[in-house]
């Protein structure tokens, strides 16, 4: 693992209860009205390749699951057959920085206080913001996290050109929620083994059932998969 990291310290600022659905921004904060029709075109584009790269990689299951490192090996794979090679730490990094000063800017707009930090880590780029008050950036269940994400990932591609495996975390929500999945995970593996039959979970973000797939492809005697299409996407546990 590479794990390069660089604080980003936001000014003070009294907080409150913005809503974030009015203020989020569709594109760099900085930009004014100018350019909407390109920008929603190049997020469009980008919001699909995005998914395309993502949905190999961290459901695992197959190339229509959308997920972030479960099938890692097998893009990489991919990129070398076709002559691609995977960015440096050096544009992840970069990536890092991109995302780190949109997420600045969103904060500015909300009059939210947060430290942001950047770094690479497993071979991609991560942001992570932390301070108080910070739980209308997560929303129930983190579905505001997602969404956050795949804007600041568009940030990205803006700048970039092309897709972003960025990973956003706010107030250390993505942890918390990956031990607690674990938990799910083990129990769910348990229950398989003692019945013989499969076990269908909730449906998941894409984050949450790599989670779960994480745990219990690590099991004997069991295995997942995913079914289903967004938002109702879920993983399935089967006897091996």
């Amino acid at each position: 693992m590479t794990e390069t990291s660089a604080p980003h310290t936001e000014p003070d600022a009294p907080a409150d209860d913005t809503d974030t659905r009015a203020a989020a921004p569709t594109g760099d904060p900085a930009d004014g009205d100018e350019g909407a029709a390109p920008r929603a075109t190049a997020a469009h584009q980008a919001d699909t390749d995005a998914e395309d790269e993502g949905d190999e990689d961290e459901d695992g299951d197959d190339a229509e699951d959308e997920g972030d490192d479960d099938g890692e090996d097998k893009a990489e794979d991919g990129d070398a057959e076709g002559g691609r090679r995977g960015p440096s730490d050096t544009e992840l990094f970069a990536q890092s920085e991109i995302a780190a000063d949109y997420i600045e800017g969103l904060l500015d707009i909300l009059d939210m206080d947060g430290d942001i930090d950047e770094l690479v880590s497993s071979g991609r780029p991560v942001v992570e913001v932390v301070g108080g008050r910070l739980q209308n950036l997560v929303g129930q269940r983190g579905a505001t996290l997602e969404a956050l994400q795949e804007l600041t990932r568009l940030a990205v591609y803006r700048q970039t050109g092309a897709p972003s495996r960025l990973l956003l975390d706010v107030g250390g929500f993505r942890a918390g929620r990956r031990k607690e999945l674990a938990g799910v995970a083990r129990t769910a593996v348990e229950k398989v083994r003692e019945s013989g039959e499969a076990l269908r979970l909730e449906p998941m973000s894409a984050f949450e059932r790599k989670c779960v797939h994480d745990v219990v492809n690590a099991a004997d005697g069991v295995q997942s998969e995913s079914e289903g299409v967004e938002p109702n996407r879920r993983i399935v546990v089967h006897p091996a």
